[in-house]
C-alpha cells in the first residue's frame, strides 16, 4: 500500500510509531463515537422524561465546545518532515480531566441520584471531546512538511 503523502513510500516501511499514530485519531473517534452513543441516549432519555432541559444542555456544550477545541494545543504533536506524517503523544491532562468527568457523572446519577449533575457532566464530557477531537483533525490537516506547529 503506497503511501499518498511521500510517492514510492511504503506503509510498510514507516517506522511503527507513524503506523499507530494514525490509528490514535480513529481510536479517538471510537471512543468519541462510543460516549457519543451512551451518554446522547440518556441525556434524551433525561430530556424527555426527567428535569434536564434542551436549552440546558445546549447552553453546556456552546460553553464546552470551545474549551475542548482550545485543548487542541495541549496534545503533543511531531511532524516528521521526509514523509509528512503526524505523530501524536498521549495527553495526560485530558485523560485525567475526563476520568474525573466520568467519575463525577456516575456518583452523581448512581449514588447521589442528582440528575442535573450527571447530565451536566456527560454534556461537559461530550463537548470537550467533540471540541479537541475536531481541533487535533484540523490542526493535524494543517500541518505540513517543512512547517511549523500552527500557533492559534
Amino acid at each position: 500500500m503506497e503511501n499518498s503523502a511521500v510517492p514510492g513510500l511504503k506503509s510498510r516501511d514507516l517506522p511503527a510509531v507513524f503506523r499507530r499514530s494514525r490509528a490514535k485519531i480513529w481510536i479517538r473517534t471510537g471512543i468519541l463515537t462510543v460516549f457519543g452513543t451512551l451518554f446522547g441516549l440518556a441525556l434524551y432519555h433525561d430530556i424527555v422524561f426527567g428535569p434536564f432541559r434542551l436549552l440546558w444542555a445546549l447552553a453546556i456544550l456552546l460553553v464546552t465546545l470551545p474549551i475542548g477545541f482550545w485543548m487542541r494545543k495541549l496534545v503533543p504533536m511531531q511532524v516528521h518532515t521526509p514523509s509528512g506524517f503526524v505523530t501524536l503523544s498521549f495527553d495526560r491532562i485530558y485523560f485525567a480531566l475526563i476520568i474525573v468527568l466520568v467519575v463525577i457523572k456516575a456518583l452523581a446519577s448512581n449514588f447521589l441520584h442528582v440528575t442535573l449533575l450527571a447530565d451536566a457532566a456527560m454534556c461537559v464530557i461530550l463537548g470537550l471531546m467533540v471540541g479537541r477531537l475536531s481541533g487535533i483533525c484540523l490542526r493535524v490537516h494543517a500541518l505540513k512538511p517543512g512547517q511549523t506547529l500552527p500557533k492559534s
